[in-house]
């Protein structure tokens, strides 16, 4: 099959983890023999800031990443959207897509385009933001693709019915999975963006204070921290690393003892059940997790797999276990990994995939019979 990927980028993981999944999806899709041509805008925030910040060599880096992909830039008024969907089996269109393209590739679909033709919805604006989703003009497409079962719930509520599908972000277990290291630098590393005010409670109380608290040697990768935040963590003893390329993650795991997840206040509250792709890439590089609160209402991993905590107390004596208990610190990272292996890989998602657009085709061929 031949697949077109409309995105904000799948070169820039500056600020942006749709860009991992999107990855390995293209990584495992290459794997079995179909290609894969992705569409992604010249002047898209994430590569802009990229671009400004670490010049064209990272972007460049990341065009090796994933051998055998195509990555065409565009600028939205000149794209030639006959020539890039030529010949295309199946059209992935992001929700970070600007709505005018969004609906010319619905128009093309609707106007006999031989596609199936998908939106990939994995943000949370269906409820923070419902009047930018409504500015998509859907009409055209086949199908939704959400990365929670909550979302999908909200777009069968909006009358995509079981054309709506739950399709979670995974691992690119390509990248992702166990190094072995000569010895770890730190007790504590936490890879995730500041963002707009929508954690910073949650990481002070769950990530700077335990730390500061244990006395652990911890670092920090990520950006748009506040300068006010960076000096901070500096005098707190913190290490600020500023940020790290995607692919060069799992080596930071390697050279620490446990890592932590603090979901967005948005998602434990409005989106209950899913995890950023952080969960699964930790667990996939088989380094203990402990998790603020968030509620795994799918039951995507076992008992086991990572330590929840409710607060900062339980927080900090969770991370005490687990940098003094070996046996729990092997059981978690073990049980983690078995979970992401099981489940949790872009191979399972491609999977996924390709059974999503062969229920479409047959539904659809079902459709043409009952006429």
């Amino acid at each position: 099959m031949k697949f077109a990927v409309f995105c904000h980028s799948i070169l820039s993981c500056w600020n942006h983890g749709n860009a991992h999944f999107l990855r390995g999806v293209a990584r495992e899709l290459i794997r079995r023999g179909h290609g894969v041509t992705v569409y992604e805008p010249k002047d898209g925030w994430s590569r802009t800031n990229l671009l400004n910040e670490y010049g064209e060599r990272a972007l460049s880096q990341a065009r090796d990443l994933v051998p055998g992909l195509e990555v065409r830039e565009y600028a939205t008024n000149t794209l030639d959207l006959d020539e890039a969907l030529a010949g295309s089996d199946a059209v992935l269109v992001h929700e970070w897509t600007a709505p005018e393209l969004v609906a010319r590739i619905g128009a093309k679909r609707k106007s006999g385009g031989n596609f199936t033709l998908l939106f990939h919805d994995t943000h949370h604006r269906a409820v923070t933001a419902p009047h930018e989703i409504a500015l998509f003009d859907l009409s055209g497409y086949d199908g939704v693709l959400a990365f929670g079962e909550v979302l999908r719930d909200i777009y069968a509520a909006w009358g995509w019915g079981r054309r709506a599908y739950t399709w979670h972000e995974a691992a690119d277990t390509a990248l992702f999975h166990p190094l072995p290291s000569g010895g770890k630098e730190q007790d504590l590393v936490w890879i995730g963006n500041w963002g707009d005010d929508e954690r910073d409670r949650e990481l002070n109380e769950f990530l700077i204070e335990p730390a500061v608290a244990l006395g652990l040697a911890a670092r920090i990768h990520g950006v748009r921290y506040p300068g006010e935040v960076v000096d901070r963590l500096g005098r707190l003893g913190i290490d600020y690393a500023g940020w790290l390329p995607n692919h060069l993650v799992p080596a930071a795991f390697a050279l620490s003892r446990v890592t932590v997840h603090v979901p967005r206040r948005t998602y434990v509250e409005a989106l209950p059940g899913i995890p950023t792709i952080r969960v699964f890439e930790a667990l996939a590089c088989g380094i203990p997790l402990v998790s603020a609160p968030w509620e795994d209402s799918e039951g995507l991993f076992p008992p086991g797999a990572f330590l929840k905590v409710r607060n900062g107390s339980e927080m900090r004596e969770a991370l005490r276990t687990v940098l003094h208990d070996r046996a729990c610190a092997q059981g978690l990272a073990w049980t983690g990994l078995s979970a992401i292996r099981a489940r949790h890989s872009c191979s399972h998602r491609v999977e996924e995939l390709l059974g999503i657009l062969a229920k479409i085709d047959q539904t659809q061929k079902n459709e043409v019979i009952a006429a």
